[in-house]
């Protein structure tokens, strides 16, 4: 068993309390710990409080040494006090932070959020929701990651109005899902006034610290419209360019 002896005395520069003598093995430990490469530096500035400590330098002079700040330099020698040398080479686990909301709380979260908000707003806001909810702003934020919810993007959609549509959308969908046996699929799209313009020199190339450069003038040579052709199974793009674009 180690030689400790800790006895609860006032010496200069220490806390009230505070009196640390090493026996042979600890002090054999802790120098072996301050010696050691491969010692993580936090358990290395500990082990020389404790033996600073016990050779009798004052708190200030351990702090300069250490880097360390008065409150560390007292926490660690009364950790010493009470466990030894195994109370230097462990962390005490910190309480628990925030708990996470509860799932009836976000669900009611997720609710609200896709509702309209009852207030002059075009969109929820984290805060409004905060507010509403009884949450933080934070909670909010990620209540809605975890769903996927961004009440601030939008994007616009149009409905068609006619009454065959869901009919032509299936026929159009199960054509590309599950083409008929030995069958060429063609998605075919046209791209109408597409500007035939010649640059009157070449351009200079990209390079470091310089973006594709172009000439300010160039000669029109009229419009031309692109009909392509997508082979759905293959991926070839069929395409060709006419003067002019009719039904």
């Amino acid at each position: 068993m180690d030689s400790v002896w800790r006895r609860p005395v006032l010496v200069w520069g220490m806390r009230n309390g505070i009196r640390i003598t090493l026996g042979e093995a600890d002090r054999r430990r802790l120098d072996a710990l301050v010696a050691d490469r491969n010692t993580p530096q936090k358990h290395v500035w500990r082990a020389r409080i404790v033996l600073m400590s016990a050779d009798g330098v004052g708190t200030h002079a351990i702090m300069a040494e250490t880097g360390t700040a008065k409150t560390t330099v007292w926490r660690w020698q009364a950790r010493f006090m009470e466990e030894g040398v195994k109370g230097l080479l462990r962390d005490k686990t910190r309480p628990p932070g925030r708990p996470p909301a509860a799932e009836d709380k976000a669900s009611a979260v997720v609710a609200l959020t896709l509702k309209p908000p009852p207030h002059e707003a075009t969109h929820w806001t984290t805060r409004a929701m905060a507010r509403v909810a009884g949450l933080a702003v934070s909670t909010v934020q990620k209540i809605w990651k975890a769903h996927g919810l961004a009440p601030h993007r939008w994007r616009q959609f149009k409905l068609s109005n006619d009454p065959a549509f869901a009919e032509k959308l299936n026929d159009v969908v199960g054509l590309y899902v599950s083409p008929p046996a030995h069958a060429l699929v063609l998605s075919l799209d046209e791209k109408s006034q597409i500007q035939a313009l010649d640059r009157t020199k070449p351009g200079l190339p990209l390079k470091k610290g310089r973006g594709a450069t172009l000439t300010h003038n160039y000669k029109r040579n009229g419009t031309t419209t692109l009909f392509a052709a997508l082979d759905v199974l293959t991926g070839a793009v069929f395409g060709r360019n006419m003067q002019r674009h009719r039904h």
